[in-house]
């Protein structure tokens, strides 16, 4: 892909942020998130806007998101904070000589780092947009935000923001978000925690330990899966009482991804699930609440008796994981995170570097619920929209498929080795035939 810079910038909130010398410091909740920049790619087919009006948009919408102006800095306590002092964020302009692609996709797409802005460190913007124009008059935006601005619900909630701003300029006043995050976080009168948070959430745990021990001879590849509404529909059907799309796919792909692998039936085997707790709290956080409020549950079973065990069982599993996370969790994370602020300790997420493997585990993002399909700048939403991160064998992204209304793509890290199993059995849910021929296998090198 012969790419050129045509213009670097920095561009800045139409309307300035009251104050610039507010300090945002961060909750519990950001100190938890992964502490570093995520990429985002949304391709769009000709016509499209033009730079002019995608960044008269941008800067219209930040004066609604002063954080994402905004940049990281420690206050006088030694705390990390967000100044909200409007400095802006980075705007890439590129042209690109040659088509784009319709079926642009994570797998077999070897330049996808030349369609964002540089994620190094050392990156002060707390925000980067790269506006990539194609030759045929098709876009594609790479975008990076810093995880300490919000989770994926709060990302997606601006960029519809954004598009909604572009498509109709002037036609709509935007709704503000909720950006108090102090609110969020107050803990009760009398902080108590009924949890060990500070091994859950922010040391290395048996889900982790393997980040230190594993090998990395064998290579993993980038997958890119469709699931149809039909397929879906069928693997609902298989739970008596019915389950969520999330649930029956997280479900399915468990066990194929198990099978794959070829694990011991006495191996153990977990999911790291990425769960909004805005609605789980006692009250309610709002949706629109820009920032981070995500916390994780991780469902777990032994390999060969999540290998023969029905889907409507490995659903419940999943089920009773995600509603430990509860009012009552909440609150006693929040009073954790109290707790350690008035102590003056220094929390730190722990998460996989790049080309490691999870197994036999797996940990799954979804996109499902957010809005990412709202963005339409005036002339569709995006034909492709996808994180291109960095290998890490066993990680998975479920994302609303842009092919199919009602589909599921699902991007999907998985070691060289065990792809051509996986292919064979991933589209079937003929779940006793090849559950029990894997079970055979695994007995055997018992």
């Amino acid at each position: 892909m012969a790419a050129v810079i045509t213009c670097t910038s920095l561009l800045k909130p139409a309307t300035s942020f009251q104050s610039s010398d507010t300090l945002i410091p961060l909750t519990i909740f950001d100190r938890a998130a992964f502490p570093g920049h995520v990429p985002h790619i949304f391709a769009f087919q000709s016509p499209t806007p033009s730079n002019k009006q995608l960044k008269q948009g941008l800067s219209q919408v930040l004066s609604h998101f002063p954080h994402v102006a905004g940049r990281l800095t420690f206050d006088s306590k030694h705390q990390l904070c967000i100044a909200l002092n409007n400095a802006g964020v980075r705007v890439v302009e590129v042209r690109v000589s040659s088509t784009l692609c319709k079926n642009i996709s994570l797998e077999g797409t070897k330049n996808l780092k030349e369609l964002y802005p540089s994620i190094d460190e050392g990156i002060e913007e707390l925000m980067q947009v790269q506006l990539n124009r194609y030759m045929c008059g098709g876009l594609v935006i790479g975008m990076t935000c810093h995880h300490f601005l919000g989770d994926g619900q709060s990302i997606s909630f601006f960029c519809s923001a954004w598009a909604q701003t572009v498509r109709a300029p002037g036609m709509h006043v935007l709704a503000t978000p909720f950006l108090d995050r102090g609110a969020i976080v107050i803990p009760r009168k009398i902080p108590r925690t009924s949890f060990d948070h500070a091994i859950i959430e922010f040391k290395k745990r048996v889900f982790n330990s393997i980040f230190d021990s594993c090998t990395t001879q064998n290579k993993a590849q980038n997958l890119t899966l469709h699931f149809s509404v039909d397929f879906i529909s069928n693997l609902i059907a298989l739970v008596p009482g019915g389950c969520t799309k999330f649930e029956g796919l997280l479900s399915h792909l468990w066990k194929k991804i198990t099978a794959a692998r070829g694990l011991k039936g006495t191996d153990f085997t977990e999911i790291k699930i990425a769960v909004n707790c805005r609605g789980r709290v006692k009250p309610a956080v709002p949706m629109d609440f820009f920032g981070n409020m995500v916390l994780w549950a991780y469902p777990s079973l032994y390999v060969k008796d999540l290998l023969t065990s029905s889907y409507a069982q490995v659903v419940m599993v999943i089920r009773k994981a995600v509603a430990q996370l509860d009012d009552t969790y909440i609150k006693s994370f929040i009073d954790f995170g109290a707790i350690a602020s008035e102590k003056g300790e220094e929390l730190s997420a722990t998460y996989p570097a790049p080309a490691t493997s999870l197994s036999p585990h797996l940990e799954i993002d979804s996109s499902l619920g957010f809005r990412f399909s709202d963005l339409d700048f005036g002339y569709g939403p995006p034909s492709v929209f996808f994180q291109p991160n960095e290998p890490i064998e066993g990680s998975m992204e479920f994302s609303p498929s842009c092919k199919e209304r009602g589909g599921v793509d699902v991007f999907l890290a998985l070691s060289e080795d065990h792809i051509d199993v996986f292919r064979q059995i991933c589209y079937s849910i003929e779940e006793s035939a090849v559950g029990c021929k894997q079970i055979g296998i695994l007995e055997s090198r018992l």
